[in-house]
């Protein structure tokens, strides 16, 4: 009996040191093979990695790509056309230019317009998002004397906007001011904003 009960206290002190190694080597394993959060705010730590209906339902697996925190929707190239409304002299529905723009995720913006190049048809711009679909733009505008390939003026061109849910278009107002070298206001013109995406499989009839 003694002999029996021996071998059953070896037999359980067996079990629990293989236990707690085996649990050691998990822990040091998991370690190892996980980011360290150490100093990291748990509830500061993204949940849209995983969607579902609560903390313990049925979820699914979305893209890094799909936070907020991640490259705006807005970013790319795009096809834009300002159209004149309300302007004196300029019927409404006149398309006042016609370019490319690009807007870059670190908030900067650059537009290709149509006008002749001999005058500057380059801008850069910032932009802002305002809104879950909606865009400030502000971007300034130099201007050259074509006779004398000297600069002649300055203006601004702002725009706000609201992007299509599907983020293949937009459409909004525009202002645009022009100003001599001294800060006196030439002109006016005002007007809606209309945005086309571009893709690499864009056919160049939907350009024109």
């Amino acid at each position: 009996m003694v002999c029996y009960r021996k071998a059953i206290f070896k037999t359980a002190i067996t079990g629990t040191l293989a236990m707690v190694l085996l649990g050691t080597g998990l822990v040091a394993e998991a370690s190892a093979g996980c980011a360290n959060f150490e100093g990291y705010n748990a509830g500061a730590i993204q949940p849209l990695l995983w969607q579902g209906t609560d903390q313990f339902g049925p979820g699914s697996l979305v893209l890094i790509a799909d936070r907020d925190s991640s490259v705006d929707r807005i970013v790319g190239f795009w096809k834009v056309k300002l159209v004149s409304e309300g302007n004196p002299g300029i019927p409404d529905g006149t398309v006042l230019n016609d370019g490319f723009a690009q807007w870059h995720p670190d908030g900067t913006e650059i537009l290709n317009s149509s006008h002749p190049a001999a005058s500057g048809n380059f801008c850069l711009g910032v932009w802002e998002k305002t809104g879950r679909f909606h865009y400030s733009l502000s971007h300034f505008i130099l201007s050259s004397d074509p006779s004398t390939d000297t600069l002649s003026g300055r203006g601004q061109l702002r725009e706000e906007i609201e992007l299509d849910h599907g983020g293949d278009s937009y459409f909004g107002t525009f202002t645009s001011d022009g100003y001599d070298l001294s800060g006196n206001l030439l002109f006016h013109r005002q007007g809606t904003v209309i945005g086309t995406r571009i893709t690499v499989n864009t056919p160049f009839a939907d350009l024109l």
